[in-house]
């Protein structure tokens, strides 16, 4: 599929049209058929539509063209979006409708009177220049929700290559801002990608048999061989190069648009003051450029003063300054002196301003000089669902959200290259964390950190999955769990540090990730893990905060509560302790489709005490409370009412149950990782109850679709158990599970 193709497709519709308004008597003068938006652009894919409208003169009665023109083109089975409208009609409904404006910026004549089109065209777009700075406010909102509903195509799963922030629709906005004489865009990039883009769009139409512009996984094999690359992972890369490429061109547009926004309108255009603000580096008209005593051949941290102004000021570092840096700047020596640590550092803990500043350095090579092992990550997937970017932008992601927390911690310069370094292991075939600690050694080391920052940094890429899983997937009260951290962690520095980067690197990754509920585990693990080491003594069985037991428990029933949270609801069940306790309340979750997200599950004083973190479903405590009184008593069977269908041989993962001895020397510790889905924890505590398992505590965990749940269990009135009785509880599970 090529732009000579589209051409093609495009001529073969005008005569279509052509042939449509000629065969049904259409006047000379005072009517015209035109093209509107993407088949104005003569941009047809192989299942596009055809947007045309019937114009004519105000006074001038189209006649029975206007009823009579569709049905030669409809007989020819074209998917057509019509309209028949008035001159001043038109100008009305740009007038009115953003996107009508937009669709007419690009109208091109098909029949008719072609002076009607001409005046139509002339008006429309000196229309746009006229009311530019009244509508860019109403277009950069109406762009910023499309792309909150649609993502970033470098990003999504399954990208939309035209409604995705750096799709087709944003190459459309920007030759609409362009078309205000208000900015300039680079014409040839804008142009390569968007033709790029055009071709992907039209093997995807080809590829479905049908007019969709969402690339599904499994297309991307296919889609490889039609752009002549060398596998999937090849044609995403090609894509998603693409949307970053038109992002990138689509933040520095609205940076220039806000900036002309800013000054007032009318008079003549002055030519941008130079405000000199770092040794070789000015601010013009908003955008961090070089001044004249610039010498970038000799000035190794030339570049990164630019980069730290432009990132600290939060304003454009101008592409081509970043361009002819990466091209004429020369390398920074190793060890890097300490002027040239101190601006990365800088530059990492800027904050907002850091993200468009990195991806202009990123796209004009720039980075090259400053991080060259950058491109091991450059546009690769996450293979986690629950993360929202690539790696790349990930990272840097985790910067930002590092910048505002810097405040927490004794070093944070090391906090902030720690997160830009965390994930700098991925991509190859191991442990990301183990690959990642001696590239980040060797990279502090090259930014001249001393030793034992050097190990530090080292430790911080190691272990950066370590608080957040043991939080998770752990029990906190077990000094087992401490142990494993402070072997880990050896200082309160390192534990501050960790603490930090783990929030930072959850908050990055999705909203989800940082829920309250893994905030306090996690902080509550790092403060148990800090307090052991400022003790230097093992850690001992923490006193865990006692739960008042209501009155309703205490009389042998059951007592549930609801507590809204800022992200969810909490409910906490209280009822005498006994095997099977579990599986009646999980069974009562599964009874309602109660999406669990987390929860913690103890023993207290020959009371079971459980928190449930769940999806905001507006529960009612009482009618849980009578539901599980149901089950208890067996009057009610949720497999009856809603069965959970067990998956089917080879339709996913097996799932993985594995017994920990490391992990508690007072229970035996199963862990269960599973698809995520109603009912899971429930047949796991059933398969246990059917056993005479006790289980002391629970932790469970959703991570995207998978479910992580480790159960502490013991035999009843006893510990843990013994080889055999865990086997037989891991082989039940896995059962009940994998059917």
């Amino acid at each position: 599929m090529t732009a000579e193709e589209r051409a093609e497709r495009a001529r073969t519709a005008d005569e279509l049209c052509r042939s449509a308004y000629e065969s049904v008597g259409g006047p000379e003068e005072g009517v015209a058929l035109v093209a509107v938006g993407g088949y104005g652009r003569a941009e047809l894919a192989p299942y596009s539509d055809l947007d045309v409208v019937l114009v004519h003169d105000e006074g001038v009665d189209p006649g029975e063209v206007a009823a009579q023109v569709w049905y030669p083109l409809w007989d020819a089975r074209v998917e057509l979006d019509h309209a028949v409208r008035s001159f001043p009609e038109m100008t009305a409904a740009a007038e009115a409708d953003l996107r009508v404006a937009l669709g007419l910026l690009d109208l091109r004549h098909l029949a008719g009177d072609p002076n009607l089109t001409l005046r139509l065209r002339s008006t429309m777009l000196a229309q746009w220049r006229r009311q530019a700075r009244e509508r860019l406010p109403e277009l950069r909102n109406l762009v910023s929700r499309r792309h909150e509903r649609s993502g970033e195509l470098a990003h999504v799963s399954v990208p939309d290559v035209k409604e995705t922030a750096g799709g087709l629709r944003d190459a459309t906005v920007l030759r609409a801002l362009v078309a205000t004489w208000l900015v300039d865009v680079s014409h040839s990039d804008l142009e390569r990608c968007r033709q790029s883009l055009l071709d992907v769009r039209d093997h995807v139409h080809d590829l479905s048999g049908r007019a969709t512009d969402r690339i599904p996984p499994e297309m991307w094999g296919d889609l490889a061989d039609r752009l002549k690359l060398e596998d999937a992972y090849a044609a995403q890369v090609h894509v998603r190069r693409l949307g970053r490429r038109l992002t990138h061109l689509s933040h520095l547009a609205w940076r220039r648009v806000e900036g002309v926004l800013r000054r007032p309108s009318g008079g003549q255009a002055r030519r941008p003051r130079l405000e000199g603000v770092a040794p070789g580096v000015a601010l013009s008209g908003g955008e961090v450029v070089l001044d004249a005593s610039a010498r970038p051949a000799k000035d190794p941290l030339l570049l990164l003063r630019a980069a730290v102004v432009a990132a600290e000021r939060d304003v454009v570092l101008a592409p081509p300054t970043a361009a002819r840096l990466a091209r004429d700047g020369c390398v920074l020596p190793d060890p890097w002196p300490t002027e040239a640590r101190q601006l990365m550092v800088r530059l990492l803990a800027s904050g907002d301003g850091l993200l468009d500043v990195w991806e202009t350095l990123d796209e004009t090579g720039a980075l090259r000089l400053l991080l060259p092992e950058w491109e091991r990550i450059r546009l690769l997937p996450h293979a986690s669902a629950i993360h929202r970017f690539t790696v790349d932008r990930h990272v840097i992601e985790t910067c930002i959200e590092a910048s505002r927390l810097i405040r927490r911690v004794p070093r944070p310069d090391v906090l902030v290259v720690a997160a830009l370094l965390h994930d700098i292991g991925k991509g190859g075939l191991g442990d990301h964390a183990a690959a990642g600690e001696p590239l980040a050694r060797d990279v502090a080391r090259r930014m001249g950190f001393d030793e034992a920052a050097v190990d530090l940094i080292g430790t911080l890429v190691r272990e950066h999955l370590l608080l957040g899983t043991a939080a998770t997937t752990r029990d906190p009260e077990d000094p087992a769990t401490v142990t494993l951290l402070t072997k880990r962690l050896t200082s309160p520095l390192a534990v501050d540090l960790m603490l930090a980067l783990a929030e930072a690197d959850a908050r990055a990754a999705s909203p989800q990730a940082w829920s309250s509920w893994r905030a306090q585990l996690i902080t509550g693990l790092a403060y148990r893990a800090r307090s052991a080491l400022d003790s230097g003594l093992p850690p001992q069985t923490p006193s865990r905060q006692q739960v008042p037991i209501p009155l309703e428990a205490q009389a042998g029933g059951v007592a549930i509560e609801v507590e809204r949270t800022a992200d969810g609801e909490r409910v906490r069940a209280v009822a005498p302790d006994r095997v099977g306790l579990l599986t009646d309340l999980t069974a009562l979750f599964a009874l309602h489709r109660i999406e669990i997200r987390a929860a913690h599950v103890w023993s207290q004083d020959q009371y079971g005490v459980s928190e449930w973190d769940v999806a905001d479903q507006h529960l009612q405590a009482g009618l849980l409370r009578t539901r599980f009184e149901a089950l208890r008593d067996g009057r009610l069977d949720p497999a009856r009412l809603h069965p959970v269908p067990l998956p089917g041989p080879g339709s996913v993962p097996e799932p993985v149950v594995v017994i920990r001895p490391e992990a508690s020397s007072r229970a035996t510790v199963l862990e269960v990782r599973t698809r995520d889905q109603p009912g899971v924890v429930h047949r796991v505590c059933a398969a246990l109850a059917e056993l005479d398992i006790s289980i002391r505590s629970a932790h469970v965990d959703t991570l995207g679709p998978q479910a992580v749940d480790v159960f502490y269990l013991q035999e009843p009135f006893a510990g843990a158990l013994t080889d055999l009785r865990a086997a037989e509880a891991a082989h039940a599970v896995r059962a009940a599970l994998s059917g």
